[in-house]
């Protein structure tokens, strides 16, 4: 390893391990989707008796051992896998702790595998990321290319569970990196061509979602602009709804009691509605097809499908309740994403829409619309609409819906941007002023730490000193101002020597005055925990040169200049910009 570091070029070793990368992404992708699979056959997975009691309990049981490994194996937070990608990029230097490259893993496949109503889909992003990093750490390279490597393992894991390389390129360019220079690519490319030969090997070549599809026609345009404009406004639901129900079951402090109340919710929703069970892949492979679920003998509420219109409204219940099952199984212990119930409740969503237009006297092939929704949902909630529509093509063969796909992706990410500006994934960390954008000027401000810009060279002295003792400490610095402070350490005020130059050298004030006779107050103070976005803000609206940083306590850190700001911002800036 020492040779791979001293001998090779970084660019040349970012290229090799952008493979390696995209080969374990792709080889924990299979692993992760066989897990899923042996535990729901080890349980005897779709139950077909009357109406599935078991699935009743089983859901409840897997969230219950995944809260355990997570609270006494684990001991970390390992859910909402994607924005901790963000985090990971935005604020933590990329770095990801090495338990992520297998715990999201374990922990995921036994809360799908049980019946847990959410995808994997995050879990293994956040793998991907987590090896990407870790290997990226591991041999020395710079922090602009373990983020880079952190990228190729999201998409090489994106690219490894769908055996789609283009849409894990897009995904992590629109989703997890804000600024990705075209010689950045290649890396990229490399993880992701690496991560589908993989799946290729160990899951074949067919689809993910292989379907029988009708040729496009000019004359369903207006059926699908409307299926855009309810996929913007079901997105606006789906994220609305599911981070209303997660701030409110995560104000109850014990996660037991979540679990419990989360437990009997989910149950109840798959019993009532068996297509809530898990991934809900089973039933998306139908409803692409062409054939209705089978519901009779599985669910109290089959006597609705022998109304026309019993068929749409069952279907739109299901739409409804698949962010209550999902959220439910997050907020009660278990581990999984968003990817895969967007990709659910999209294809639901298409249908509904679909079967209503059929209803009212038009035609209108539903297993088309089936997958168009999932696009249009996606594009809407994870606001990815280039990420939609070539996911949606690649993991179904269905390119010859590109107009469809283009045409409902846009209408339907336009649709909620008239009422929502961020994702699902960046909406809370937006709120917390952590989010990296494409704007590069917000970017350079989110990546900007105030510690590194905090500097105390400049003296203390006590509020009650004489200027006798302040001549003294003076003499021994060539520093600007003078940090006044208290007893115990709390920033009071400052002195600026060039105003305060003439009471000092007057030897009849020496000992009668005190530094509170000369101190300024500060224009304003800095909190050590404060964002770029607002310290920048303080110093355009008090034009000062410099500013006192304190803790919470007031306690005195140091002083924040305007040069030493705008240095460190030029500096981030150019390297944003800088091309490999």
């Amino acid at each position: 390893m020492k040779v791979f570091q001293k001998h090779i070029p970084e660019r040349s070793k970012l290229l090799l391990l952008s493979l390696l990368v995209g080969v374990l992404s792709g080889c924990a992708a299979s692993l992760l989707v066989w897990a899923i699979h042996a535990v729901g056959e080890l349980l005897g997975r779709g139950f077909h008796g009357d109406y599935a009691w078991q699935n009743l309990v089983l859901p409840g049981v897997g969230m219950l051992i995944s809260l355990l490994l997570v609270r006494y194996v684990v001991k970390d937070n390992i859910g909402h896998g994607v924005t901790k990608v963000l985090l990971a990029v935005s604020r933590g230097e990329s770095k990801i702790k090495p338990h992520n490259t297998w715990s999201s893993m374990l922990t995921s496949s036994i809360t799908i595998g049980f019946g847990g109503s959410v995808g994997a889909e995050a879990p293994i992003v956040y793998t991907g990321a987590a090896i990407g990093s870790n290997l990226g750490r591991a041999f020395g390279l710079s922090h602009r290319n373990i983020t880079l490597l952190l990228g190729c393992g999201a998409a090489g894991a994106v690219a490894g569970i769908f055996k789609a390389p283009l849409a894990g390129v897009l995904f992590t360019l629109e989703i997890l990196l804000f600024n990705v220079s075209m010689t950045s690519l290649l890396p990229l490319l490399i993880s992701t061509i690496s991560a589908t030969v993989i799946a290729y090997v160990f899951r074949g070549q067919t689809p993910v979602f292989a379907c029988t599809l009708t040729p496009f026609s000019m004359g369903n345009i207006p059926f699908y602009i409307v299926l855009g404009i309810f996929g913007g406004l079901g997105s606006l639901y789906f994220m609305r709804t599911t981070l209303f129900l997660e701030d409110k079951i995560g104000k109850l402090r014990s996660p037991y009691l979540r679990w419990v109340l989360c437990a009997m919710a989910l149950g109840l929703l798959i019993f009532l509605f068996p297509p809530l069970y898990g991934e809900g892949y089973d039933s998306l492979g139908a409803l692409l097809n062409g054939r209705e679920l089978d519901l009779e003998g599985r669910s109290v509420l089959a006597f609705l499908l022998d109304w026309r219109w019993g068929v749409p409204l069952c279907f739109a219940l299901i739409f409804f309740l698949k962010v209550l099952a999902m959220t439910a199984t997050n907020a009660g212990g278990g581990v999984g994403g968003t990817f895969g119930p967007t990709l659910f409740a999209g294809a639901i969503l298409g249908f509904v829409i679909a079967r209503c237009i059929n209803l009212l006297g038009f035609s209108v092939p539903e297993q088309n619309f089936v997958l168009v929704g999932m696009a249009a949902l996606m594009a809407g909630v994870m606001q990815a609409p280039m990420t939609a529509i070539f996911l949606i093509a690649e993991i179904s063969g269905g390119y010859e819906l590109l107009i469809p796909l283009i045409l409902t992706a846009t209408v339907s990410f336009g649709t909620l941007r008239l009422f929502e500006k961020y994702s699902i994934y960046t909406k809370r960390i937006a709120q917390s002023g952590d989010l990296l954008t494409h704007d590069s000027d917000q970017a350079v401000l989110t990546l900007m730490h105030l510690d590194e810009l905090i500097r105390d060279k400049y003296p203390r002295v006590q509020i009650d000193s004489t200027l006798r003792e302040v001549a003294s400490v003076v003499a021994g610095t060539d520093a600007a101002v003078l940090a006044v402070i208290d007893a115990q350490g709390r920033f009071q005020g400052m002195i600026d020597l060039a105003t305060a130059r003439k009471p000092l050298l007057d030897p009849s004030r020496l000992d009668s005055w005190h530094v509170y006779n000369i101190m300024e107050s500060a224009p304003d103070y800095i909190y050590v925990d404060e964002k770029m976005e607002s310290v920048m803000a303080k110093f355009d609206r008090t034009d000062a040169w410099r500013l006192p940083v304190i803790d919470a306590d007031r306690k005195y850190l140091g002083f924040v200049s305007r040069s030493r700001l705008l240095t460190a911002y030029r500096a981030e800036l150019k390297e944003i910009a800088s091309e490999d």
